[in-house]
């Protein structure tokens, strides 16, 4: 049962992690601007958009790790 529960959230979270990895800026832009990022050219800094992102991101990583991990050790 907890083995089930685990496996949908890191179906959950892996897919939230690939589109918060498409959301961030690359060389281009990237779809960030879209909600917000469209002065990070006139500016030196990072937008207060693409510091969340970039927050957001990393929670879902650690997250990820972490499920990764105790599947791990559940099906050994």
């Amino acid at each position: 049962m907890l083995t089930a529960v685990i496996v949908v959230v890191q179906v959950i979270v892996s897919l939230a992690l690939i589109m918060l990895i498409l959301l961030h800026s690359g060389r281009g832009g990237g779809l960030s601007d879209m909600l917000g990022g469209a002065t990070s050219g006139l500016s030196s800094g990072s937008t207060v958009v693409e510091r969340n992102l970039d927050r957001l991101t990393v929670a879902m990583a650690v997250i990820f790790t972490f499920t990764t991990i105790s599947l791990d050790l559940r099906l050994q």
